[in-house]
């Protein structure tokens, strides 16, 4: 409005003597009036009144095109009676405002609404539970009123070394020394010696040459996909169908080709690799962990297709780092055990020495938040040369870095935690498995019970919340598929018998009051997403009896008790 009182100031008498209040006062509208004062003052203008007849009649007689116009070309004006190139100008402008005032503007409220409204509509809004967790109460939290005491069984917090005084005794210590934050980016005063020792723990576990710390692995992944699919020339990527958000999004923000194979279907893995040219970059994209169904990716077999069809491989460790291996590095680490604990090094002749790019976070098992790749020393270099998602973000605070590292450390000497972790996995599988509650199948340490409906789900984790004092979030679409949704359960060390007891009679009760279906109902249906399929065979723990040390059970979890409980 400044700007086109300013031009109309230099060429018109009336506005060169009027003050921009005076204006103001002049444009508005009352309830009575079908114009404001200024536009009847504009019509009695010999200059202003023609422009607006000409404006009005070119916007009522000539179509609205929606193809750009061509830009004018300046012309000469003469003559006695032309008007003068300025006051043209402002004429149009004048009559464009006013255009735009009679004009119905986009409703950016009614948009969002209706936005909203279609989530409520199919169930599958979110519902954000005020959960605050005691750290010396772990796993209990209390909700809005600190009197309210509920027991978490959904962190993902898996060995409670968020509570650790390993951790937080370390990162007071920080804290008190460097402060709250860590000052900016890694190129621009961030990048401490704390961040690069952590960086060079997190390269020994994975037995890489480097790594990079993100600010989450969300990032990690999304940021090291689309920059280095987007950099090789002409890449393909090759994705698993249950891969993470993060991952797509880094996909989608790459512009690469991606080609989808079947959930750790191996053959349709083989076949897409055979449908493209030998001689193109190539990434296979896929998870150790499948963090809402609980499988374990085919790590050894990808790796194989990998060397014969010359792609690399991109491996999320999210949902394993920490919990799987002797030192806690996954399950890539998992599946040479023994020659992993004997010769924890790169170049021991594991399957770790195979995967070209590994992915992990420090927010889960680790206890603390961040992310992370790992991989060879050109790769990271590149990454951390090229990656907006790195670059243009400041780095975690000192404090974190220091309680992610000793995290990372302690869980490379001490199995203690994750070993009764597992051993309370097992136990609440078999357990619901009794009764019939319907857990899906799979050889990890995530507990994903089917209700195969939003409304059900929701149903259940909120009488859980309000009648046990239990919090069980439900899941459901985009995160799984409509009619697989579900319960994620995630049992740590520091739960109790008595709580798992607690668990198990609650569900049981919630499933008998509302008939939620049980394995039978669902084996009567055929089946879903392994529960109740004919023929099924439950898959083998990643642990085994001999790792987990099942013979010192009672000793193991006084010895845990001590440290997490």
């Amino acid at each position: 409005m400044e700007a086109a009182l300013l031009q109309a100031k230099k060429s018109c008498p009336f506005i060169h003597i009027a003050s921009a209040s005076s204006l103001r006062r002049l444009t508005t509208v009352g309830s009575n009036q079908a114009m404001s004062p200024l536009m009847v003052k504009a019509q009695q203008c010999p200059i202003m009144g023609k422009a607006l007849h000409q404006a009005r009649s070119i916007s009522t007689t000539t179509p609205v095109s929606t193809v750009p116009s061509k830009p004018l070309k300046a012309t000469a004006v003469t003559g006695k009676n032309s008007l003068h190139p300025d006051t043209i100008v402002s004429a149009t402008r004048a009559a464009s405002i006013v255009s735009h005032q009679t004009q119905k503007h986009f409703d950016y409220e009614s948009f969002y609404q209706e936005e909203l409204d279609k989530k409520h509509k199919d169930k599958s809004y979110r519902y954000f539970n005020n959960i605050n967790r005691l750290a010396q109460k772990f796993p209990r939290a209390h909700t809005a009123r600190v009197t309210d005491e509920v027991t978490v069984w959904c962190a993902n917090d898996y060995l409670g070394m968020g509570r650790s005084p390993i951790l937080s005794e370390t990162m007071k210590l920080t804290l008190d020394r460097y402060g709250a934050g860590a000052g900016g980016t890694r190129n621009i005063a961030g990048n401490a010696d704390l961040h690069l020792r952590l960086e060079s723990e997190l390269a020994d576990l994975h037995h890489t040459e480097g790594a990079l710390v993100f600010s989450s692995c969300y990032v990690a992944n999304d940021a090291t996909l689309s920059t280095l699919a987007s950099k090789l020339p002409g890449c393909v990527i090759f994705s698993d169908a249950l891969n993470h958000a993060s991952m797509i999004q880094g996909m989608r923000h790459s512009g690469a080709t991606k080609k989808i194979f079947r959930h750790n279907d191996m053959e349709h893995l083989e076949q897409l690799l055979q449908s493209v040219d030998p001689s193109v970059p190539k990434i296979i994209a896929f998870e150790s962990v499948y963090s809402m169904c609980g499988s374990i990716g085919p790590i050894r077999q990808i790796v194989d297709l990998a060397k014969q069809y010359g792609a690399i491989t991109f491996l999320d460790e999210v949902h394993a780092v920490g919990m799987y291996g002797p030192r806690g590095a996954g399950v890539a680490e998992h599946l040479d055990y023994d020659l992993n604990a004997a010769h924890p090094t790169m170049g021991n002749g594991s399957i770790m020495d195979e995967i070209d790019i590994y992915t992990g976070t420090l927010g889960k098992a680790f206890g603390v938040v961040g992310g992370y790749i790992a991989g060879s020393a050109s790769l990271v270099d590149m990454i951390r040369s090229y990656a907006p998602g790195f670059i243009f973000t400041t780095s975690l605070p000192p404090a974190v870095v220091s309680g992610a590292m000793a995290s990372v450390k302690y869980l490379k000497e001490s199995s203690a935690e994750r070993h009764l972790q597992q051993i309370h996995t097992r136990d609440v599988k078999a357990r619901l498995n009794d009764i019939g509650i319907p857990v899906i199948p799979n050889p990890s340490h995530i507990v994903p019970v089917l209700l195969g409906d939003a409304e059900a789900a929701k149903l259940a984790s909120d009488e859980l919340l309000s009648e046990h004092d239990i919090y069980v979030q439900s899941i459901n679409y985009p995160t799984v598929p409509v009619g697989e949704e579900r319960l994620r359960i995630t049992p740590t060390p520091g739960h109790s018998q008595r709580m798992i007891d607690e668990l198990v009679d609650s569900l049981d009760k919630i499933w008998n009051r509302h008939g939620f279906k049980r394995v039978s109902d669902w084996a009567a249906e055929g089946g879903r997403v392994g529960v109740g399929m004919p023929e099924a065979v439950d898959p083998a723990p990643m642990w085994t009896d001999k790792q987990l040390g099942l013979e010192n059970v009672v000793e193991k979890k006084q010895a845990v008790s001590n440290i997490v409980v």
